[in-house]
């Protein structure tokens, strides 16, 4: 696990496939997302040298963002959040759908999930709910905002005081040249472009994805940009 300041309070945490985010307030940790599968105890540890977890927000049920969750949880008592439609995926109660694969996505997906632990993970043993628009104790009020079309039940999390964004999966950084582009392995392309174009309307400053470089400065512009061109071939 890789750990790299983007702000005094904001850390990212890259592991070999996808990243999470650790934010403080004072002695407050909140974990955006949590790694894949035997991620949990390198968190905890890191994050008890700093403050105590006190939230672990979950951006969708994927493997590379859930898979740490439940060990985290166990480790510091932190409260673990979903959005309703994930939880019961995130509790393993139900089975969230497959992606809808582009045919350019298919060798992505299959290096993304050799590069990933094998076998089962340990769920949390609660998820706390949210909606659109929930707003969240931390970050001077982090708003919770819904963005299906990479799962049914994606969120992004929007910091207006700070001007920081969380997009999880919904939008991406291009491993290639770094630009911002449309998540892949969506299940419905076309609410996923929706989502993207409501997240460039967010004024944000920083935008950190579950998947390559964030984007440090002039955030809501970068977004803007790509989804106009996303837009106009989608």
């Amino acid at each position: 696990m890789d750990v790299i300041e983007l702000l005094p309070r904001l850390h990212l945490l890259r592991f070999p496939v996808g990243q999470a985010y650790l934010w403080r307030d004072g002695d407050d940790l909140t974990l955006i997302d949590a790694g894949p599968a035997g991620s949990g105890a390198r968190i905890a540890a890191l994050a008890g040298a700093a403050g105590r977890v006190r939230r672990v927000v979950l951006t969708h049920f994927h493997e590379d963002h859930v898979g740490g969750a439940g060990e985290v949880a166990a480790l510091t008592g932190a409260e673990v959040v979903a959005h309703t439609l994930e939880a019961p995926v995130v509790r393993g109660e139900v089975q969230g759908p497959p992606p809808v694969f582009e045919e350019w996505e298919r060798p992505l997906h299959a290096d993304a999930v050799r590069r990933l632990p094998q076998g089962g993970f340990d769920r949390p043993a609660r998820v706390t709910e949210v909606s659109d628009g929930d707003v969240l104790d931390f970050g001077g009020g982090a708003r919770v905002v819904h963005v299906p079309g990479h799962t049914d039940g994606s969120i992004a999390l929007h910091l207006p005081r700070h001007g920081v964004l969380f997009t999880g999966d919904a939008v991406a950084a291009s491993p290639a040249d770094g630009s911002v582009m449309l998540g892949v392995f969506n299940v419905e392309r076309d609410r996923a472009v929706d989502s993207f174009r409501r997240l460039a309307d967010l004024d944000a400053e920083v935008a950190c994805f579950g998947h390559g470089d964030p984007v440090t400065g002039g955030a809501a512009q970068a977004l803007r940009v790509s989804v106009r061109a996303c837009g106009a071939v989608g």
